[in-house]
């Protein structure tokens, strides 16, 4: 929506929520979200062209084109409960619109949803309709978190679905024009609504495969004494692969690959697919399998326990340039060495305390975990260093200083193949990484 604002001049943008703390954060110095180039395009807009409010019902009225982007989480409760996507809040915003709306809207899905889902949205304003007509589109995000600016600037492709009436088209053709204003319109597919669902859990799902495959390879590299990056590289020379997602690395995290391939599995159980269900389930296990393999690595490297020792965890959030811990690797590899009762002293640039802490399910009283200021604090008097999010920050470190300060011997292992393994141990640390026998 800041892009758009940013973007669309003779467009005003209005973000609403229900929560009161988050508008005002919107609305301040300190924005909620961590993406670069964000602070400069919401507070060039702000209060120009981009509006944050609590105030729906206004909003509603008022505006044109209504994009939901509420979450979508997993269910956690009743039929297909740690599988299918929690439709609550989509369904909550569909009957405030109905409720609200004085006159015809489009309303577009922009949050992640499973297919269909256009479906009930439509039946719940047609049967509260009294006359106002709503056009449904689906306009699913590809933005990658850490370049979210980046992406949106400059889009691989923008997705809009609807239906294929000369009432759908015409809805279509309005959202179309307010992304012409910056993307070339080649780059603005449009299909059916069905289609447009479907396209992005596949591509998320296709994605996710990609790093659960060259992740699977990375166990065999180290068995058998090949380097991982070395075989990704072959593997990406071949047009027809491509190189980009072929990183091995500890696991993948965010908010969208785990839950929307359990959301893709769901359905095809749901349609009679099984087959097609179980494939797609192997990447979520695979992804399992890589976190735990790593923990189970530093353990047995560490002598069979790692119980009382200090453990140095450099980065908490999922990936870098983010402050989203959403499904981080992090997460799991920590709470698989809590079990085995270290010591974790934990640094990440972005992430605050107190979400690692909640992150982590800890007791405010519970020590175990320490949450410290800086790369060079967390690992003083260490065992061990971890690195589990590929901050660039972390390759600019002093590690001679830091093996200095290190319990002996001390042990480094690199779970995003970020750092020069042979300057490591010509300094004197035990290094390894993920994939390189």
């Amino acid at each position: 929506m800041a892009m758009i604002a940013h973007k669309c001049k003779d467009h005003s943008v209005t973000v609403v929520d229900i929560n009161q703390s988050r508008i005002d954060a919107w609305n301040s110095d300190e924005l909620p979200i961590f993406e670069p180039g964000l602070d400069e395009i919401v507070k060039g807009c702000r209060g120009k062209t981009l509006f944050f409010s609590t105030d729906v019902d206004t909003a509603i009225r008022e505006a044109d084109i209504i994009f939901i982007s509420v979450n979508t989480p997993t269910k956690t409760y009743g039929v297909g409960a740690g599988r299918a996507a929690d439709l609550r809040y989509i369904e909550k915003c569909a009957r405030k619109i109905a409720q609200v709306a004085e006159d015809d809207k489009i309303v577009v899905e922009k949050s992640t949803l499973p297919v269909r889902t256009a479906e009930s949205i439509k039946r719940i304003l047609e049967a509260n309709s009294n006359g106002r007509k709503f056009q449904i589109l689906s306009n699913p995000e590809f933005l990658a978190e850490g370049t979210a600016v980046a992406d949106l600037e400059n889009p691989d492709r923008v997705l809009i679905g609807g239906d294929q009436t000369p009432e759908g088209l015409a809805a279509i053709q309005a959202l179309v024009d307010v992304y012409a204003t910056w993307v070339p319109r080649e780059n603005i597919l449009t299909t059916n609504l069905w289609s447009s669902e479907l396209s992005k859990l596949a591509a998320n799902a296709f994605l996710a495969q990609r790093i659960s495959s060259i992740n699977a390879i990375s166990a065999l590299c180290e068995a058998t004494g090949a380097h991982v990056d070395e075989v990704g590289h072959a593997i990406g020379t071949d047009s027809r692969i491509g190189p980009k997602f072929l990183k091995a690395s500890v696991g993948f995290g965010g908010s969208c690959f785990q839950k929307d391939i359990l959301n893709l599995v769901y359905l095809c159980e749901h349609f009679g697919l099984p087959e097609v269900a179980a494939y797609w389930n192997g990447v979520i296990e695979m992804n399992d399998y890589q976190k735990h393999r790593f923990a189970r690595h530093i353990i047995s490297t560490m002598f069979n326990t790692v119980s009382d020792k200090k453990i140095a965890v450099l980065g908490f959030a999922f990936k870098k340039d983010t402050n989203d811990t959403r499904e981080s690797a992090a997460i799991y590899v920590c709470k698989d060495l809590l079990d085995e009762q270290a010591n974790i002293s934990i640094y990440d640039p972005k992430v605050p305390e107190a979400q690692i802490r909640r992150d982590l399910d800890l007791a405010e009283d519970d020590s175990s975990v320490t949450v410290c200021a800086d790369a060079y604090e967390a690992t003083k008097d260490a065992h061990a260093i971890i690195i589990l999010t590929e901050w660039d920050e972390f390759k600019a470190l002093d590690f001679k200083k830091i093996h200095d300060s290190m319990n002996m011997p001390a042990f480094l292992f690199d779970g995003r193949n970020l750092l020069d393994r042979a300057a490591l141990r010509a300094i004197g640390f035990e290094a390894s990484g993920i994939g390189r026998g």
